[in-house]
């Protein structure tokens, strides 16, 4: 990898779960310890915790950050297995036992909104390892009648669940393009910062393992009201940000969240898109804070 992206990795350790599998984790120390639980964030599909690094400075100012790459995802391991959003949930729960956790804020996009509602619907049976305290939710399809699935999302929910060695021949010129194509229309994001996403979505043959690690789409549609239900129903304080401009997860759902809680926050980012800790680092990471604090 690039230099700075091995800084990137040093600032994290491997934890190690069953079967020779890992998990790439930090923890990230408070600039001042306020006394506030640590803010735990959750990914998305397909890039990984990388994702946060703008807004890690703005997130630190007062507490402890812990992020990871889920399996199959950045630096975490990439075995060839079906990927669930339990495992993803199943594999939270052992980051957090691993930083003793055991109280947290807890901020998710994208996939790892879905993973949230795991988590949440766990809380709510009394089954959790740590408490959700507070919560942020971004731009991910938590209503999935209501996303936009771009082409190449159907075209490899259509492939078989296997490794599909096709994925990435291309030297990542179709991945890279997707990702540009979920930011907001004359997006400032600079391209550097997609080929570093790119660099860590290709590592150790990461992107053929696609068809797998997007099969949490087919949980998302077998427990809708699971994972859907629990975002709605946890009684933690919830915040929503959502960047307006999103073509994959449309900001109708956001409002459609606050419908079903009106007592949730809503910030809507003006033209921002699916990204917006990469889009609209600083306004995210001021709607993010003002959440913790409502």
């Amino acid at each position: 990898m690039s230099g700075h992206l091995d800084e990137w990795e040093a600032l994290g350790e491997r934890i190690e779960l069953s079967d020779g599998e890992y998990v790439w984790a930090a923890r990230l120390a408070a600039d001042r310890d306020a006394g506030n639980p640590p803010a735990l964030l959750l990914h998305g599909f397909p890039t990984c915790s990388y994702d946060w690094r703008p807004v890690l400075a703005a997130l630190r100012a007062e507490r402890d950050v812990v992020l990871f790459d889920f399996l199959g995802f950045g630096l975490s391991a990439k075995p060839d297995r079906r990927y669930s959003l339990r495992l993803h949930a199943d594999t939270t729960e052992a980051v957090a036992r691993h930083f003793e956790l055991s109280v947290v804020d807890l901020v998710t996009h994208d996939m790892g909104d879905s993973v949230g509602g795991e988590l949440l619907a766990r809380s709510l049976e009394g089954t959790l390892g740590f408490e959700v305290r507070r919560r942020v939710l971004t731009n991910g399809s938590i209503y999935l009648d209501m996303a936009h699935l771009t082409d190449g999302q159907n075209l490899l929910l259509s492939l078989p669940d296997a490794v599909t060695p096709i994925i990435g021949a291309d030297r990542g010129v179709a991945w890279r393009r997707a990702i540009a194509a979920t930011y907001a229309p004359g997006s400032s994001v600079d391209e550097a910062e997609i080929a570093d996403l790119y660099e860590l979505a290709a590592r150790d043959d990461g992107l053929p393992m696609m068809a797998r690690t997007i099969r949490y789409i087919e949980d998302r549609r077998a427990e809708e009201r699971r994972f859907t239900g629990a975002i709605e129903q946890h009684p933690s304080p919830l915040a929503i940000v959502w960047g307006n401009q999103d073509p994959i997860a449309v900001v109708a759902m956001a409002d459609a969240l606050r419908v079903a809680r009106p007592d949730a926050k809503l910030t809507i980012l003006g033209g921002v898109g699916h990204y917006p800790m990469i889009e609209s680092p600083g306004a995210f990471a001021t709607a993010v804070l003002i959440g913790f604090a409502s």
